[in-house]
């Protein structure tokens, strides 16, 4: 099992600082956030994000992205796309990066249903963008992974084992986050793992509790999801990574951690250590 870092839950840092510092912690790999820029006063996760590489002219920036990370002796365990399988020719381009890059695996953002249709005809669609994207994967001999999502078609693994399956596992996978399952989507790790089988190609780490939000006239409760410290939320991660271990998984897991109660390189500095504690308790020989 080997730890990186998704710079979406960086945004304060460039590239460059990003890589130095992660590396400098001891983390493995570094999974980059590739997306046009959202201009922000201040960097945000999601706007304003330093740490993020353009799609718009990705191409002319593949060697500098090389360099940024081999120099520090970083992995790419795989690239962060914020496009759709139905943004073809965009999509197209992040698996060519990919296998320039030798990531090997590319994040692809979900969809949901869409004005006019019904949950079953939005699935069939979404099924034949997947088709074609694990044939588009085939040809650059890199895999497309599917993220357990809150808010699209396949927030559980339930619904994304029966979006891919019957497809090449070698070119399409799922990516189990547990913190997004938490707002929806949840079902007990160690079953939805299992479920998943030759379709568990990823894993993504962060951590969600609920809060009150209001109180309507009537006395009605209304909860909203908060993103919180890894050990704080409704995800129990030391249970996650023995059920990680208990259906074989040796792969990556990267970390996206939205919480902000610590400064930034104080919390991906903790989350190494806490992690790594997780893995050596499950089992996991870390070398």
């Amino acid at each position: 099992m080997k730890f990186a870092v998704f710079t979406d839950s960086t945004p304060d840092w460039t590239p460059a600082e990003a890589a130095k510092i992660l590396a400098s912690q001891g983390w493995h790999g570094v999974e980059w956030r590739i997306t046009d820029p959202v201009a922000s006063a201040q960097p945000t996760f999601w706007a304003g994000n330093r740490a993020t590489w353009p799609l718009t002219g990705l191409e002319s920036r593949l060697d500098e992205i090389r360099a940024v990370t081999l120099e520090a002796g970083l992995e790419l365990p795989a690239l962060g796309a914020y496009v759709t399988p139905r943004h073809r020719e965009d999509a197209e381009r992040m698996l060519s990066a990919a296998a320039v890059l030798g990531a090997g695996q590319v994040r692809f953002l979900g969809v949901n249903v869409e004005k006019g249709q019904s949950y079953r005809e939005a699935f069939a669609a979404y099924r034949g963008d997947w088709e074609w994207l694990a044939d588009c994967a085939r040809r650059y001999g890199v895999r497309a992974l599917l993220e357990l999502h809150h808010e699209s078609l396949t927030p559980s693994a339930s619904a994304a084992r029966r979006l891919v399956e019957g497809l090449d596992p070698r070119y399409v996978g799922v990516l189990h986050d547990i913190g997004n399952t938490v707002i929806e989507g949840w079902e007990e790790p160690a079953h939805a793992l299992d479920l998943l089988g030759e379709y568990l190609a990823h894993v993504h780490v962060k951590n969600v509790a609920f809060h009150l939000a209001a109180v309507e006239n009537d006395g009605t409760l209304r909860w909203a999801p908060k993103w919180v410290p890894l050990r704080e939320g409704r995800a129990h991660l030391p249970e996650f990574f023995k059920a990680l271990a208990a259906v074989g998984y040796a792969g990556w897991v990267t970390v996206e951690d939205f919480s902000t109660a610590q400064p930034l390189a104080e919390r991906t500095a903790a989350n190494l250590e806490y992690l790594s504690g997780l893995a050596h308790a499950a089992g996991y020989d870390l070398g």
